[in-house]
């Protein structure tokens, strides 16, 4: 029984598979298997000489019923071996062997090498192979670790279980001789399904190694978000417009204006009342413009010492002078290349510092202090002021020529008088942003307290607008603001006066109540009340400007004027 199965076997291995043997000549030597089929072996023949100009080693004929076959060309000196086999019957490791030259080559790198190695067992967890540099982490002899059971050879080997359950473990840690390494285990099934052993192999030689990897990854993701955001810039074309809250026609008109001007490379001037966001429409302008991709500088020019004008505009070469960088360093006008610089106060410039920008708008050139080479800075100007530029080129305290250059295109910004519609963004926006800040439920303002405040003038602008809420929002005791929560804004008069504070120390809430009795304008009341919510913030935090200027809602660079007006001077950041 057992012979006939095997004859049966035979016989249906010889009818899948044969041998044709060429000699030196072409003419065939021998065969047998299906290349004994005078067709087929034609077809063989043929399909060879194919091959054989293209330097092929493996290639497919058509057999009977048009059944593919595989042919491996096995050359020697003294004649050619051409092994025949039906597809559904092809050894994928016999063609890999037969069709590459380097095959074994190739195996032993796969076998040998430090991050491919791997150790075999067989189903009943005996060690078979191991390779080089694994019995050299162990300390085996040259197959010392052969014929012994895994868990004998490897250190916490999971091998065993891995031929039990016949289920892979892929990506796990291994502890080995004190050193954690990321592995996997994969079962071997031979043709039939049947388990047959399996493999352990090291995909990292530690997690540092998988760290690195999903560092990578994470720096990939970060960098696919960055180009999504840039990618949602460049779709709307708006950004920067947000910010601009309001939908007032007067609104309405000045971002009409400022979407028309950006795209162009004009100087522009911004001009209207202090707190009128003119800071947030030069910021629009840039982003609007085809320099959006670079950077916009900004400069205080009321700010400006005289004295370092010059290093603070353009910059510096090393050891110009005491105290100076040692490898130098740029001015803002140098920085703003291919991109904008922001003059705010531009009205506030001193008279020797105009001089100085207007040689550089005239031709883009500068030299830095201290050297010769003259530099070029291709730069888009946007300047601001709440100034009387009339008035101010009558008496001569500013320049006629530097204000043409300055002034290609004048916007000016509305105050908030004249979009009062526009008051319950405004609040709605500045109460949440307040809560944010302080981790606070944001208040709502009732009707009445709106109606309230679109009475008001609002001299001080948004500005006023958002610290009067911020105020109210402290001060109220309900989640909803009304109108005696904000006590006096606007004051007329004869009005009491805030009363002056004992120094910059004095803590005590923005208050009017009785006082001497003055006669003054709405605007130096408006000053008084600023500037006590600086001294106060200033002792709050130490003189941190930066801070200051983020608790009171307004730029640095207005904090720095009003500071020099009342006397701090222009010192450094704390």
């Amino acid at each position: 029984m057992e012979t006939q199965d095997t004859s049966g076997e035979t016989a249906s291995l010889n009818d899948l598979r044969g041998v044709l043997v060429l000699g030196p000549d072409g003419k065939q030597l021998a065969a047998n298997g299906i290349a004994l089929q005078p067709e087929l072996a034609r077809s063989i023949e043929t399909a060879w000489q194919d091959a054989r100009r293209r330097q092929r080693r493996l290639f497919t004929i058509d057999g009977p019923d048009n059944q593919p076959i595989v042919v491996v060309v096995l050359p020697s000196p003294d004649a050619t071996v051409l092994v025949a086999m039906e597809r559904d019957s092809r050894d994928a490791l016999f063609e890999f062997v037969g069709a590459v030259d380097f095959a074994g080559d190739i195996l032993a790198h796969f076998l040998t090498n430090p991050f491919e190695a791997l150790s075999v067992v067989d189903r009943d967890a005996i060690v078979r192979y191991m390779s080089p540099v694994h019995e050299r982490f162990f300390g085996l002899r040259p197959g010392g670790g052969v014929g012994r059971h895994t868990t004998e050879v490897i250190e916490n080997s999971r091998l065993h279980e891995v031929v039990k359950s016949g289920k892979a473990e892929i990506g796990l840690l291994h502890e080995m001789r004190g050193i954690t390494r990321v592995v996997s285990r994969n079962p071997i099934r031979n043709s039939r399904g049947e388990l047959v052993g399996a493999i352990g192999q090291i995909m990292f030689k530690g997690p540092e190694q998988l760290q690195t990897l999903s560092n990578e990854v994470s720096k990939l993701k970060s960098e696919v978000a960055y180009y999504r955001r840039e990618l949602d810039d460049l779709r709307n074309r708006s950004y920067g417009l947000d910010q601009m809250v309001g939908e007032s026609l007067a609104m309405q008109r000045l971002k009409q204006q400022i979407v028309k001007v950006a795209p162009l490379d004009v100087p522009v001037l911004l001009t209207g009342e202090s707190g009128t966001g003119k800071e947030l429409a030069a910021h629009a302008i840039h982003k609007l413009s085809p320099r959006r991709d670079d950077t916009m500088v900004m400069v205080n020019a009321a700010a400006l010492p005289a004295t370092l004008v010059e290093s603070e505009l353009f910059g510096y070469e090393a050891g110009s002078f005491t105290g100076a960088e040692r490898k130098g360093r740029k001015g803002k006008i140098e920085q703003a290349d291919r991109g904008s610089l922001f003059f705010d106060e531009v009205g506030d410039m001193p008279a020797e510092v105009q001089v100085k920008l207007l040689r550089v708008l005239q031709d883009g050139t500068f030299q830095r202090v201290g050297g010769n080479e003259l530099r070029r800075s291709n730069f888009r100007l946007i300047s601001a002021s709440n100034r009387n530029f009339e008035a101010m080129i009558a008496e001569g305290s500013f320049r006629l020529d530097l204000f043409y250059r300055i002034g290609g295109v004048a916007i000016r910004l509305p105050a908030l008088r004249e979009r009062l519609e526009d008051i319950p963004l405004l609040v709605d926006l500045a109460l949440k942003q307040f809560a944010e800040r302080h981790g606070q439920r944001a208040k709502k303002l009732s009707a009445d307290a709106i109606s309230f405040l679109q009475g008001q003038r609002w001299p001080g602008n948004v500005r006023q607008l958002i610290h009067t809420v911020e105020r109210a929002a402290i001060f109220s005791d309900s989640d909803v603001i009304e109108p005696s929560d904000f006590g006096t804004i606007n004051l007329e008069p004869g009005e009491a006066l805030p009363t002056p504070l004992a120094g910059p120390t004095d803590s005590a809430p923005v208050a009017v109540g009785a006082g001497p009795q003055e006669h003054t304008r709405v605007s130096s009341a408006v000053e008084q009340v600023e500037e006590q919510m600086i001294r106060q913030a200033m002792a709050k935090f130490n003189g941190n400007k930066k801070r200051v200027a983020a608790e009171l809602g307004i730029s640095r660079s207005y904090l720095y004027k009003r500071l020099a007006q009342m006397g701090f001077g222009a010192e450094s950041e704390a």
